[in-house]
């Protein structure tokens, strides 16, 4: 083998002087490996090699490594031994011709493609292992390679393209069935039919059909087996590696090599076969990529032969030179066949597979088009390109628009193709933006933020654009406002420039301020426009005008009111999530003593400003100190009110991160940091709290600043004097402000303040001096009234109470009041306790002026008697303090509990609707809290509140569900949004129905006074629908957690039930927790007939709904008979049935709702009301769910009772109407159960084609529908008795149905001759009236079964006659103690027949 080798690479140098350099020569591989070492290291000035010095590094990387490969190669390199230094002394021969580096095409080597070693300790690559493994034939010698980890790819490209100069066909051979073997594939191609290219089509279809019997093939490209973890890879450095060398050899132009490639992975990309389509795709795409790389090398080695021909020109006139003259020929010839590879490979299969079914495939594509629009950006960055990958910015699935999105990463950062993407980027930019906006996929968003920011830098955003962008700043998502903050501040920069231009010779100080002045003008902007968007603006709030409606009353500050316990001080606001991303990308961001320094300033500008627009100075004093220089305000960084607003959140945002910073940092750095800012704030919070003390917003910020300080260093400073002032500057503001942000921070400022045990002297001190302060706003705003109850009360007045009470409610979520409620300093005064309690009473009166009042008067009441009852003692022998102690808490208890009832619930009660809810909430509450369920500790302690327990009575319970329904029907009215079409179509279906009642006409006329106001209401905000919203939960999570602790019972939770699916998805959510109860009622009180009774009544009044037009159809009630069927087999871990409920109580669930309906169906039925009576019918979809779990017998008795409230209600069902279609569904439903567990009907065979109806629908669970109305000719209901006159029973037929209901794929096997007559119209009626299929009384036989087992040899046999049975009625209940018709039996004598008589018989008697 080692003497044909010298020999076929002499004459391979001499036959092609056009080809100067031999790099792949055919020599031994070590000398080889030194002479590419070599030459990789030389250096040299030329043009054409700046590229390839850059890349030296890795190059010469590449060199060491190959010849570290080599040793790996060395048993198959035995030819060659004997030759080696011969061949190693004429190497520089081989080098001569490189003299002229112009001269040689410089493809790129691979960058970052190592070749990869053999590791020491791993295991040796075992080709016959792995073909055991994978079941992948290893009898392809480049797939191997592929596979081998200690494999050289680079000395396995070059051993291929040796082969492929001494035998081409062997060679492409290997080549073709390394990718068959790379789709999984075993079977293999010789020469002949590689080349032969008419004929690949058809070899591919051999291949695929034996492939086709595989379940599932397995392919590399897909495969999770460890072995093929670094296929892709491999395959593509190898791939890669191949066109390279194969360019720099010459074989690309000169052999068949990509001819015969592109012929087989085109027919292949285009298989039915997965793994073909796939790999050939993969195995074109990197063969694409590659090209790319040596077409952009030619295209450089062009433009270096065109400069040389210039400049031969010029220098020797218009000879010029005929060898470069030559050279430009040929390398335009390459240059032609590289372009007419690419475009083969781009129409053959990109254009085709970037739309394939498969989305990993389209990925592919969209991932390879980005990397040739890098690499040849001069051939593929153009509009006709870039088309594909907008298309794909469309796609469905996630990772293909996350491929299209990258592959745009890089294409504006190559400046001197910029014109090809204009009208790209036009046409694309609002997908681009909806995408960052609005996609679902997290990655894709930052992605697509990070092109549109490439775009803005060459291509400037509208306006408008620039701020649906910024808007992203506010997102909740923290990596999409990291993204998008570079773009911010690119439009930061811009607008300081700007500012700038007019400023003369700034200072550090002015560029300082200048910015904080653009970042907060910016910041307010954006914040405007974010409020614009969510509707959160002053005209959002719900107007005045209409106080005829309850809910119009309700404006959204007092709805605001409710959500006290949704805002917290610690919450985070947008601005916070602003300022963080911000941190590292804008400088005035983190300079916080820059912005405290500015908001100390005073930017008010004075009355007496000239007309000229000069700059005004501030106030003379700030704080009481005079202004100098350094306090003037320049009109540059002025801030307006809204930007000094937004500064302060930003200065509380840069102090938490400054100390959040610091923890990471050096030892002792956040102490040096927290006492920096410590220092500052001592002597700057004075200032701001004179400054911003009537602007509720601004000191709600300022309030949280003392947060932010170590009060230790008041102490170690001695300044306790400075913290005393602290504290009245605190305090000013709870007892001043009415703001629930206000309050709120002001109380989180005071209990940390509290926490500081060092100086715990001034804090008793202060919070004392707190408590009696409210105490002299309260007595001093009731002083000089007797009676609070009835006396009248200015408006003025009643705010300054209502503010005292949100102020103490406050005050009391955190510190225990009761002692300071009761205290009445020994009968002189009235306590506090007496005074709320009066201003409650005023409720009665029904002021809905004074609502808020009288609402936080009951919240301070709830929450003293929370306290004291947390104060209860655990003593047996209680004292006689704590006895008085529990008397008082009885007393007020019950006097609270007194007031709520009758706020809440009745009759007689004047009350407004807030006091109403607020009463009604807390009403649930304290009797959740002295229920006797939480009376008994988990270890079965009797708890101090035990002998306070008490229950609510039956009549309360009843009034609490009816104020939950009447809450129930108001949302829902508020949540109507049917159009006017839908209103025209009812109103036409009402006129159609002559004889409806009026009841009927009377509600559809009433719907459209509903819509109007729904009408007016969509024009709310969406924070107003939220807020309606939380306060409609909050009532009904209020009733079910009532429920759960016992005070109410669960009969009453069938009022939520019922309007399951109505409402929003949280009052779905909300109603589930029904169900739950309704289960741990069945697992652990064994109470089943309260379970029938609410799944009764739920399902009742669901479906009343539909009855007065409420609801549309049934859909909802029968979403909800599935979630209730969830209570008959209550399961545990891996699906164990613990508890199931009796079958007598499904029944009486069934025979329950089938009474109720039918006496509907009868009075509709008798009024001639057809409307009505289409909904009643409905009816019936709603029951099938709920017979889930029914046995055969018990499916008897229900269509026993069915049939006898039919009867009685003298209902005429007829089979063809297709008003009765849901009441047939449910009886072949009940046919199904009872023929599916019947014990002594004969079990259906496994694999037989047919089955029966029940195992057709054991697993439906909606209504089912059929499609007769549909198929007028199709067959109806036969006699179900099998004989050889009719041996296609009815359970067949039924079965038909059922596959027309849901398509199954057909089978070879013939259907049976009688199937085939349809019958009259009239002989199906009669046969589906009289016909009882499937009954467990009249059961198959054994020999009937073997009988319609054999249906195919039946038909095939000659003698039978033509069945004649289809002409004849079914036997009904009634014939059957009747003798057979004639007709009935074709073949007289039969012992088949004598037998099924006879059994008929004996089971009937």
């Amino acid at each position: 083998m080692s003497e044909p080798q010298p020999e076929s690479s002499g004459p391979r140098r001499s036959q092609r002087d056009k080809k100067i350099a031999k790099p792949f020569a055919s020599a031994p591989n070590n000398s080889r490996s030194r002479k590419r070492k070599r030459e990789e290291t030389d250096t040299d000035n030329d043009a054409v090699s700046d590229t390839d010095d850059v890349e030296q590094p890795e190059s010469g990387e590449e060199g060491d490594i190959d010849v570290d490969d080599e040793e790996h190669k060395i048993p198959k390199a035995r030819k060659s031994k004997g030759k080696s230094p011969t061949k190693a002394k004429s190497t520089p021969a081989v080098k001569k011709p490189r003299a002229d580096k112009s001269s040689l095409p410089k493809a790129p080597k691979p960058k970052a493609r190592r070749g990869r070693k053999f590791k020491e300790g791993q295991d040796v690559y075992d080709a016959d292992q792995v073909a055991k493994d994978t079941r992948i034939s290893a009898d392809n010698p480049l797939f191997n390679a592929i596979m081998n980890p200690a494999s050289a790819l680079q000395s396995s490209a070059e051993d291929f393209l040796e082969s492929l100069e001494q035998s081409p066909g062997i060679a492409l051979a290997e080549l073709i069935n390394l990718i068959l073997r790379a789709c999984g594939c075993n079977d293999s191609v010789d020469a002949d039919q590689t080349l032969d290219f008419d004929g690949i089509v058809s070899t591919l279809d051999d291949f695929t059909e034996v492939l086709k019997q595989e379940n599932s093939p397995v392919y590399p490209l897909t495969s999770k087996l460890p072995v093929f973890k670094r296929f892709r890879k491999s395959l593509s450095e190898w791939i890669e590696r191949l066109i390279i060398s194969a360019s720099d050899l010459g074989l690309l132009y000169t052999s068949q090599l990509m001819e015969t490639l592109q012929q087989w992975v085109v027919s292949m990309s285009s298989s039915q076969i997965r793994s073909f389509r796939h790999t050939a795709t993969v195995v074109a795409l990197e063969a694409e990529t590659a090209l790319c790389d040596v077409a952009a090398a030619v295209d450089k080695e062009s433009h270096l032969v065109a400069r040389q021909r210039e400049g031969e020109k010029k220098r020797k006139g218009k000879g010029g030179n005929p060898q470069l003259d030559a050279k430009s020929k040929e390398v335009k010839n390459r240059q032609h066949k590289l372009k007419a590879y690419i475009k083969e490979f781009v129409d053959g299969v990109f254009v085709h597979r970037f739309r394939d079914l498969d989305p990993h495939i389209r990925a592919e594509c969209v991932r390879s088009i980005g990397l040739w629009l890098k690499k040849y950006p001069e051939h593929f960055l153009d509009a006709n390109y870039l088309r594909y990958i907008g298309w794909v910015l469309s796609d469905s699935n996630n990772h293909v628009r996350l491929e299209a999105v990258k592959s745009l990463s890089g294409v504006y950062d190559q400046t001197d193709y910029l014109h090809s993407v204009t009208n790209f980027t036009e046409r694309f930019k609002a997908r681009l933006l909806e995408m960052a906006t609005s996609d679902i996929d997290l990655a894709i968003r930052v992605a697509v933020i990070q092109v549109l920011g490439d775009i803005e830098i060459h291509f400037p955003l509208e306006e408008e654009e620039k701020e649906k962008l910024c808007l992203l700043l506010f997102d909740e998502e923290p990596r999409v406002r990291k993204a998008v903050s570079s773009f911010v501040r690119a439009i930061w920069e811009e607008e300081l420039e700007e500012k700038l231009a007019g400023k003369n010779k700034p200072t550090d100080t002015d560029k300082n301020r200048i910015g904080i002045k653009v970042l907060s003008q910016l910041l307010v902007k954006w914040n405007k426009a974010l409020d614009h968007l969510s509707g959160d603006t002053a005209e959002s709030e719900i107007g005045e005008e209409d106080t005829a409606d309850i809910n119009d009353g309700e404006k959204q500050s007092k709805k605001r009111k409710e959500l006290v316990a949704l805002f917290a001080a610690g919450d985070r606001g947008r601005v916070a999530l602003a300022v963080e991303a911000l941190w590292d990308d804008v400088e005035p961001v983190s300079d916080w003593e820059g912005l405290l320094e500015l908001l100390l300033l005073d930017h008010s500008a004075n009355d007496d400003e000239d007309q000229n627009g000069q700059a005004s100075r501030g106030r003379n004093k700030t704080n009481g100190k005079k202004n100098t220089h350094d306090f003037q305000v320049d009109e540059a960084w002025r801030l307006e009110e809204a930007e000094e607003s937004i500064l302060l959140e930003v200065l509380v945002t840069v102090l938490r991160l400054a100390k959040e910073v610091s923890t990471s940092g050096k030892k002792g750095e956040d102490e040096t940091v927290s006492n920096d800012i410590t220092r500052e704030l001592i002597k700057g919070l004075p200032r701001l709290f004179i400054k911003h003390q009537s602007d509720q917003n601004r000191i709600a910020e300022v309030l949280v600043l003392p947060t932010l300080m170590n009060l230790d260093l008041y102490l170690e400073m001695r300044m306790i004097t400075a913290y005393s002032s602290l504290w009245d500057d605190v305090v000013k503001q709870f007892t001043s402000h009415s703001s629930t942000k206000v309050l709120g921070h002001a109380m989180v400022t005071v209990r940390y303040f509290m926490a500081a045990t060092s100086l715990s002297n001034t804090n008793s001190t202060k919070i004392l001096e707190l408590e009696d302060e409210l105490s002299t706003q309260l007595r001093d705003t009731i002083a000089g009234r007797e009676e609070i109850e009835i006396a009248s009360f200015s408006e003025d007045e009643v705010l300054a109470l209502s503010a005292w009470c949100l102020r103490f409610n406050v005050l009391a979520g955190a510190r225990n009041m009761t002692s300071w409620t009761e205290e009445d300093e020994g009968g002189k005064q009235s306590s506090a306790w007496d005074i709320v309690s009066a201003l409650v009473e005023r409720g009665r009166l029904g002021y809905r002026e004074e609502e808020t009042m009288v609402e936080r008067a009951l919240n301070v009441l709830m929450l003293h008697v929370m306290w004291k009852t947390k104060g209860l003692s655990v003593e047996d022998e209680p004292t006689p303090e704590e006895v008085r102690y529990k008397e008082v808490l009885i007393e007020q208890r019950d006097s609270l509990l007194e007031k709520l009832s009758e706020f809440a619930v009745s009759t007689q009660s004047n009350t407004v609707e807030g006091v109403k809810r607020a009463a009604f909430k807390h009403l649930l509450d304290l009797h959740v809290l002295f229920s006797p369920a939480n009376a008994v500790s988990s270890n079965n302690q009797s708890l101090p509140i035990a002998t306070l327990s008490i229950t609510l009575d039956d009549e309360m319970q009843f009034r609490c569900a009816g104020y939950v329904q009447a809450e129930i029907e108001r949302y829902a009215e508020f949540l109507d949004d049917e159009t006017p079409e839908d209103e025209n179509s009812e109103h036409s279906d009402a006129g159609s129905d002559e004889d409806a009642d009026s009841a009927k006409d009377n509600t559809i006329h009433v719907k459209p006074r509903r819509r109007k106001k729904v009408h007016k209401e969509s024009q709310l905000s969406d924070r107003d629908i939220l807020e309606r919203e939380y306060l409609f939960i909050d009532i009904v999570s209020t009733f079910l957690r009532a429920i759960r602790a016992g005070s109410i019972h669960i009969q009453h939770g069938a009022v939520v039930l019922a309007h399951f699916g109505r409402l929003e998805v949280a009052f779905d959510t909300c109603s589930r927790v029904v169900v739950d109860v309704l289960r741990e009622e069945s697992l652990m009180k064994d109470d089943p007939d309260l379970i029938v009774a609410v799944i009764s009544h739920a399902i009742q009044e669901a479906h009343t709904l539909v009855f007065d037009g409420l609801v549309r159809d049934e859909t909802n009630g029968v979403q909800l008979a599935k979630l209730l069927s969830t209570c008959f087999v209550v399961r545990g871990s891996q699906l164990s049935v613990l508890r199931r409920l009796p079958d007598q109580h499904i029944v009486q669930v069934q025979t329950n709702l089938l009474s109720w309906i039918n006496k509907r169906i009868a009075g509709y039925e008798k009024n001639k009301n057809k409307k009505g009576l289409k909904n009643a019918v409905l009816f019936f979809r709603v029951l099938m769910p709920l017979l889930s779990g029914l046995r055969s017998r018990d499916a008897l008795k229900v269509k026993a009772h069915m049939d006898q409230v039919l009867e009685e209600a003298k209902v005429e069902i007829t089979s063809t109407a297709k008003v009765w279609e849901p009441q047939r569904a449910y009886e072949k439903r009940l046919t199904a159960i009872m023929a599916k567990d019947n014990p002594q009907a004969p079990k259906p065979r496994k694999g037989k084609k047919k089955t029966t109806s029940g195992a057709a629908s054991e697993d439906e669970t909606d209504g089912e529908r059929t499609n007769d109305e549909d198929l007028p000719n199709a067959p109806r209901r036969k006699s179900r008795r099998v004989t050889r006159a009719n041996p296609v029973g009815e359970d067949e037929h039924e079965h038909t149905a059922d596959e027309q209901e849901a398509p199954v794929t057909p089978k070879s096997k013939p259907r049976p001759r009688p199937v085939k007559r349809s019958k009259t119209p009239s002989e199906a009626s009669g046969d589906a009236e009289m016909s009882l299929p499937g009954s467990p009384i009249d059961p198959l036989t054994p020999s009937e079964e073997g009988q319609e087992a054999d249906e195919p040899e039946i038909r095939a046999e000659p003698h039978l006659p033509t069945p004649k049975s289809a002409r004849k009625r079914a036997r009904t209940p009634e014939d059957a103690d009747e003798p057979p018709v004639n007709g009935a039996d074709d073949v007289p004598g039969s012992p088949d027949e004598v037998e099924i008589q006879i059994r008929r018989k004996r089971v009937r008697h």
